[in-house]
Parts: C-alpha cells; structure tokens; sequence
C-alpha cells in the first residue's frame, strides 16, 4: 500500500482529511499533556500529523482484497469460500488445493517474515507480556480499551456493529482478552502452528469484512474509513506504548531490554494486521511521540463513548468469578467494579470520568498494586527463580481472568461471517 492517497483506488480525494482530523482541539492538547511529558515528546510535528490525516482515508489493502473475493458470488471466478480460509489459516496455504488468488496472495505475505523480524526477541517479549500478569489486563482494559473512547470515530463503529454495548460486552471482552493472552506464549506466533498468529490473522479478516460491510453506509466525510490505518496506528500504539507507560504507572519497572521486545512484539503483530509500515516502529519513545500525534489528530467524543465506558463497568456484575461460592459472587463482582473505577479515574482523570458519567473513587486501587508491584518486581523477582515464579503467575492469572469472562464456553474469538 502507499501513502499516496490519490493511488489508492476507491478512496476520496476532496478534502484530504475527514472532518474529524484535528477538531478535539484544546481538549485534545489538554489530555495529551502527561503523553508528551511521560513519552518525552518534544513539539509538534506537522508532517506526521498530515500523515496520520491521510491514514484516515486508507485501509488494509490486501486483506480487503480477500473480504471483496469472500464476497463475490458464487461460482464467481475467483471467489473464496469461508472454509479455505479455515483451511488456509489452520493448515497453511498450500493445505487449499487451487487457491483463489486473492486467498494465495493474503496467506503468501502473512506466512512469509518481513525482512526486519527477530523471533528471538519475539519471543522474549512475549515473555515479558507474560510476566506483566494482571498488570498488563489492567491497563489494557482501564487505560487502552476504555481510555480509546475518549474520542469520536471507532467508538461509533463498535456501537454500529453491536460489539462492545449491551449483551455483547462480556464476550467481547472474553475475545479481546483471549487473544491478548494466546500473544503472552512463545512460539505463540509462529506461522500457521502459532495460535496468537493464528487468532492475529483470524482478526485481520474480521476487520476486512466489517470494512466491507460497513463502507458504502458510513460516514466517511465525517470519520474517515470504517476501519482505516490511522485508526489501526492509534489501536497498536494502545498496546504496546500505552502497556509500558501504565504497567510503570503500577510500579512495574521497565527496562529498556523488556521495552524493546515488548515493541518488538507488537510490531509483527501490527505487521500481521496490516498496519502500514509508516506506523510500525521498535523504538517506544518513537512510539510515544506517534500516539501524542494521533491523539492530537483525533475528534471530540461521541455519545458512544459513554455508552462503552458504563457497558464496561457494568460488566464485572456479569463475569462470574472463579474460586468464589455463589453466595459471595456478588460481593466480589461489587469489588471488581469499584476496584475498576479507583483504576480508570487514575489513569483518565476526573475529565474524562466526568464525560462518561462514571463516578470518581480514591486511589487505593494503585495504591495497593504500586507496593505489591515493588515487592514482586524489585525484590522477589531477583531472587532464584523469580523470572519463573513470575511466568507461572501470570499464566495463572491470565486463565483466571479467561475463566471470569468466558464462564465456562469455548474460548475463540468472534465468528467469521461470509
């Protein structure tokens, strides 16, 4: 794909950004402030901004290649049917015999390696993810995925596709934790045998053909692209700069060996999702000075916003929780809840727990975790056997929280739908 925005078939050319690029304004800057002091940014970069502008406008090119031929007719030549995609995708292209074009294309390149990969430090930052525990779950639901709704665009997209409001909230959650976890394994992304290569991929399509269904209704003047690049930018730099940011934020150190992998690893996750190469980076203060620009770039919030947020919050009364009697499921699920809401007024502030409508509570939530963090991080971890008692917490905790959300169903991600 190129960042050409006149070569891309299909897309305008007048004006050159939807009308949300850049009208949060004043607020925009305002929540940016502890981005561009924490990540070190130092000013504005206006290139990088036109940039993330024209992103807007852009999509992921081959896999929407492949949701076009899903949808073609059949007997339409060149048509790909929803099981060769399985077969692709558990057995490897070459497991379909006369593979459709758009099919052969899609696996040929998610198959290969960019020339740039490690798997060595893919697979130590997946190490790492691991070794984070719930402190990574924490701040990937309270600071990325609620903190993201801050802002018009996506938000609209999930309430549009019912995904993350109503009596979908719990299982979407159980997904997007089910793949976060499937990622914290090595080997877990190796081609076709890996199963958070595997659930990568499996997304990837899914984002393709809600873009497809979703293109000629949307608002694309206003929003850009249902599911465009400088969204998929802004979602990346949420789970790889925004987890480091806030997993030190709970008192977990750092290092700048563990933040190069953790990048690392996101970035051929990235590459795996088809985010352009202009967004994927291994360097995190490059990555924070990318996720102040798009903050920068973003438009107002949204009545979708709110209704996310509370869908969230409302949420931990439906997740059952292992290891607790029936008759105490409700007190913990009370806990959870207020546990949630001392996290997200931290990390948001009382601004944007304001525009939610969610009430504020104090902060003995990262109180507790900040000295319980110092005890695991700084002290138990350099003793014998740390880095592995530390692995097996986090597994532990990570099928805990599987459990919690998933309440006994199958744990996969959503449904592909032809």
């Amino acid at each position: 794909m190129t960042a050409d925005l006149a070569a891309t078939p299909g897309t305008p050319t007048e004006p050159s950004y939807p009308t949300r690029f850049r009208a949060g304004g004043d607020r925009n800057r305002r929540l940016g402030r502890p981005l561009k002091v924490v990540g070190r940014v130092k000013g504005v970069d206006e290139a990088l901004l036109e940039r993330i502008g024209r992103g807007m406008y852009e999509r992921d090119e081959l896999g929407a290649r492949l949701a076009d031929a899903i949808r073609l007719r059949a007997g339409t030549p060149g048509r790909v049917e929803m099981g060769q995609f399985r077969a692709a995708l558990a057995h490897g292209i070459d497991a379909v015999p006369d593979a459709p074009p758009a099919l052969r294309a899609f696996f040929e390149e998610v198959q290969a390696e960019p020339a740039w990969l490690d798997r060595a430090l893919v697979e130590e930052g997946a190490r790492v993810f691991r070794r984070l525990g719930q402190n990574a779950q924490d701040v990937l639901l309270q600071l990325s995925l609620v903190g993201g709704y801050r802002f018009g665009g996506p938000t609209d997209l999930l309430v549009a596709t019912g995904g993350l409001t109503g009596g979908q909230t719990l299982r979407r959650l159980a997904e997007t934790q089910k793949w976060g976890a499937a990622l914290a394994n090595p080997e877990a992304l190796l081609p076709v045998q890996g199963e958070g290569w595997r659930l990568t991929v499996h997304v990837r399509l899914m984002h393709a053909l809600v873009n497809h269904a979703f293109e000629d209704q949307w608002d694309t003047a206003t929003w850009g692209l249902p599911i465009n690049q400088a969204d998929q930018a802004s979602t990346l730099g949420l789970f790889d700069g925004v987890l480091i940011i806030g997993s030190r934020a709970l008192g977990v150190p750092v290092s700048g060996r563990e933040s190069r992998a953790l990048m690392h690893l996101w970035k051929y996750v990235g590459w795996l999702m088809g985010v352009h190469e202009d967004f994927l980076v291994d360097d995190e203060w490059e990555r924070h000075r990318i996720d102040y620009h798009v903050l920068l770039a973003q438009g107002p919030m949204t009545e979708a916003g709110p209704a996310l947020a509370q869908a969230v919050v409302d949420a931990q009364a439906e997740r059952h929780y292992p290891g607790w009697p029936a008759a105490l499921q409700g007190v913990r699920a009370r806990y959870e809840r207020e546990r949630l809401l001392s996290m997200l007024t931290v990390f948001l502030g009382p601004e944007s727990m304001r525009e939610f409508g969610l009430p504020m509570r104090p902060p003995w939530a990262h109180a507790y975790l900040v000295g319980l963090n110092t005890l695991r991080y700084r002290v138990l971890r350099h003793l014998p056997g740390g880095k592995d008692r530390l692995w097996r917490w986090g597994g532990r905790r990570a099928q805990w929280l599987l459990d919690s959300y998933f309440q006994g169903d199958a744990e996969d991600v959503g449904k592909l739908r032809a």
